[in-house]
């Protein structure tokens, strides 16, 4: 399983509404496994529901800048947040979380 949680840490909240891709590497082109929004928590759990999780290459896009603008930034200066991770053993559940502001970002392998 793959599950994200963004937070905003410029607002103290989390990010509510915020579009995510999943997507999985086959050579050198991705290819979309599901697309999913935060919810009132900021998580996402959804995102390979109805998937077998395979090992391999996968990255979560986040789109920073609409959120960013529907936050009332007219400039964000990331428009996206792409985050790439391996998946090794595909029964384990790899919880990415992001913590995000209107001028940087960090991620960690979450539980």
């Amino acid at each position: 399983m793959i599950t994200t949680h963004v937070l905003d840490i410029a607002r103290g909240t989390p990010a509510v509404g915020l579009s995510v891709i999943l997507e999985l590497r086959h050579a050198s082109e991705w290819s979309p496994v599901s697309r999913g929004t935060t919810d009132a928590k900021g998580r996402v759990a959804s995102l390979t529901e109805g998937h077998t999780l395979t090992p391999g290459t996968y990255r979560l896009t986040f789109d920073t800048g609409t959120y960013h603008r529907d936050q009332g930034i007219s400039h964000p200066f990331f428009p996206e947040a792409k985050i790439t991770f391996q998946v090794l053993e595909p029964k384990e559940h790899y919880h990415v979380p992001l913590l995000l502001s209107p001028f940087g970002y960090s991620t960690y392998r979450g539980t």
